[in-house]
């Protein structure tokens, strides 16, 4: 049993997280700006309301915890510097409270090295620059605050994502190496609990695929 913070938590893929977590019988921390859209009730689920620009609400919120998960990403209409902000205040908080083990998603549009991209790969990330500049740079400045920092970090890169169900055939590796076009939600979830877990991965950013 492990001590859980979570952020994006009433997401898409944060929400079977949390589920997953809570089965497995982890204590978990939601951190989210409106608690309504969380609607799973149980006694190992703490629930903090604030905002990924409130440092001292991130700092309560992963205050005593093992480990700190994050499923935030850019939405429709949303903060387009949500993912460099949620960088610099996580980073900060739990180096302040001296957490160290850290787990975040991000797109498999941001390079990384030992990438070895082929033509359809080029023309994905060509096609994502063209269409949602700002999004990638986010998500790649949210990346480069993460591997510079002094924490226990791995990044989990991942192609679309869809809500259909565990493939049962998970791929790992790099861009362009073992990576396929899409992944379930659910399945993204599995995955990065699996990671803290098992503490693999660390200092590592594969791409998962089905």
């Amino acid at each position: 049993m492990m001590k859980i913070t979570i952020f994006g938590s009433s997401g898409r893929t944060g929400l079977p997280l949390v589920h997953q977590a809570l089965e497995a019988g982890h204590q978990v921390t939601a951190y989210l700006r409106d608690p309504n859209k969380l609607a799973i009730k149980h006694p190992n689920l703490r629930v903090i309301q604030g905002n990924i620009n409130d440092l001292s609400g991130i700092e309560k919120a992963v205050a005593g915890q093992d480990a700190v998960l994050s499923t935030l990403g850019a939405v429709p209409g949303g903060a387009k510097d949500i993912m460099t902000v949620a960088a610099k205040n996580i980073i900060a908080a739990m180096q302040k409270t001296g957490v160290q083990r850290l787990i975040t998603l991000t797109g498999a549009g941001v390079a990384q090295p030992g990438d070895q991209p082929k033509a359809i790969n080029n023309l994905i990330s060509f096609m994502l620059r063209f269409l949602a500049k700002e999004v990638q740079l986010d998500a790649a400045e949210h990346v480069r605050l993460v591997r510079a920092s002094s924490l226990d970090w791995t990044i989990v890169r991942v192609p679309m994502l869809t809500n259909a169900p565990s493939s049962g055939q998970l791929k790992v590796g790099m861009v362009g190496i073992n990576d396929g076009m899409r992944i379930g939600r659910s399945e993204v979830a599995a995955f990065m609990l699996k990671t803290l877990e098992t503490g693999t991965h660390r200092k590592a950013a594969p791409v998962i695929s089905a």
